[in-house]
């Protein structure tokens, strides 16, 4: 799959699939989005300290970047897990330039979160354990309690097998009690999948260029 490097708005990259027409963030802002999204929206909305983290598409690594970053200066303990089918080539990896922008003196760890062993538990820092699943979100083992759920697959008309009601009765059933689910999307027939499922959904002002998103809650 062909993967095109692109900057956007905030001067942060993205990568876009032209046989798809999508790309892996906002065009009118990598960084701000994914910080908007799942950052502020989600990781600083759950109160626990010590949470388990369920990412759907590792893509660029950079919510795990941004989440191990706010780990490490909240004081807190993540245990992150992270699904991808398609794991990108390292030297597209190498040509991304979150490490320089968000954090220069920390950027090695954007490298080590992409070098880290797929399939096995790697400590990144004493704050941040990664689990990346190279694999199926339909098929995978999903871990147990899941307090934070990025839900960051690629729009539901580019890839509408990762938007259905099984997948959503599924992440219900392994979130735990005050979990959150985030994601970019706000289209009713998502929300509506999600209220089915069981969560209470809420739609919230979006990042740079989206006037809303969803954020559910069990």
């Amino acid at each position: 799959m062909k993967r095109e490097l692109q900057e956007t708005a905030d001067g942060s990259h993205t990568l876009f699939i032209p046989e798809m027409d999508e790309h892996y963030h906002s065009v009118n802002g990598a960084v701000q989005e994914s910080r908007h999204v799942f950052i502020e929206a989600g990781l600083h909305r759950q109160e626990k300290k010590d949470i388990t983290v369920f990412e759907v598409g590792f893509g660029t690594g950079l919510n795990a970047y941004l989440t191990l970053l706010a780990a490490e200066n909240e004081d807190r303990s993540v245990d992150y897990f992270s699904v991808e089918l398609y794991p990108l080539d390292p030297a597209l990896v190498r040509a991304l330039n979150y490490g320089d922008m968000i954090c220069p003196e920390k950027k090695m760890l954007f490298t080590a979160l992409h070098s880290a062993a797929w399939n096995e538990p790697v400590k990144i820092t004493d704050h941040f354990t990664l689990h990346k699943i190279q694999g199926d979100n339909n098929s995978c083992t999903l871990p147990e309690d899941m307090d934070l759920i990025y839900f960051d697959a690629f729009a539901p008309d580019k890839q509408p097998e990762m938007w259905s009601q099984e997948i959503f009765d599924r992440l219900y059933a392994h979130t735990s009690e005050g979990g959150i689910l985030t994601t970019y999307c706000a289209k009713g027939v998502v929300r509506r999948m999600m209220q089915k499922a069981g969560y209470s959904v809420e739609r919230i002002p979006g990042p740079p260029g989206k006037r809303e998103m969803l954020r559910a809650i069990k």
